[in-house]
């Protein structure tokens, strides 16, 4: 990074940090949401790529709709602006719902079990409710779509990392003769995974601005 670069970051570094859902602002990790279908549901990399279609299809179309419902009708009361949120989200489930069992049958749907439908209340998809102002569409896509990336990354991250220590494959292909970690297939493991996924994360990212800092400071 050159040191013009660096200056810069080390100027904005709040804002920079706030608009990266990637890395530095990550809905999981830094966020901590969507956490429960993520451990319980997510077990493998073929239910990670299931769920993934899910919050690909419903968070920034939920987000936009939001966003539109509330400049539209206004902002009377609290509950309303859940059900703007709330609503669209029911409505793109349905769509889902019916996709995912065209797509891959009935199995599919039986192994997500109650947590495709809990994603129309989980606050990763809703959770722009409790903001005090309404955004605008374009926002609302472009900050949807950040979010949506991020999350995607950890899910099926974690599915993969999972299936190759509980079982030895990567979307059901053998890849090692032992199963390291049986437990990862468990949700308790994946929680424990995710913790260590997690701190390491964290942790780079706090190497990554201390950094940044110090080079600014060398430089002066």
């Amino acid at each position: 990074m050159t040191i013009e670069k660096a200056r810069y970051w080390a100027e904005h570094m709040n804002e920079l940090s706030k608009a990266d859902r990637l890395w530095l602002n990550n809905p999981v990790i830094i966020q901590g949401l969507g956490i429960a279908p993520l451990v319980v549901a997510a077990t493998n990399g073929v239910q990670a790529l299931y769920l993934s279609v899910a919050v690909l299809l419903m968070l920034t179309p939920t987000r936009v709709a939001g966003a539109v419902l509330r400049r539209v009708f206004g902002e009377r009361s609290h509950l309303l602006r859940v059900l703007y949120y709330a609503i669209p989200a029911a409505l793109c489930y349905v769509g889902i719902y019916l996709l995912v069992r065209q797509m891959w049958g009935v199995s599919a749907l039986q192994q997500l079990g109650i947590y495709l439908p809990l994603l129309v209340c989980e606050p990763l998809i809703i959770r722009r409710y409790r903001a005090d102002s309404a955004e605008s569409a374009g926002r609302a896509l472009r900050r949807g779509l950040y979010t949506t990336l991020g999350y995607l990354l950890v899910l099926n991250g974690m599915g993969l990392l999972r299936e190759l220590l509980a079982l030895g494959t990567l979307y059901g292909s053998p890849v090692l003769s032992v199963k390291l970690f049986p437990l990862a297939a468990q949700p308790a493991g994946g929680f424990i995974l995710l913790g260590v996924v997690c701190a390491a994360w964290r942790g780079r990212i706090r190497a990554f601005k201390r950094n940044i800092y110090q080079e600014v400071e060398r430089a002066q």
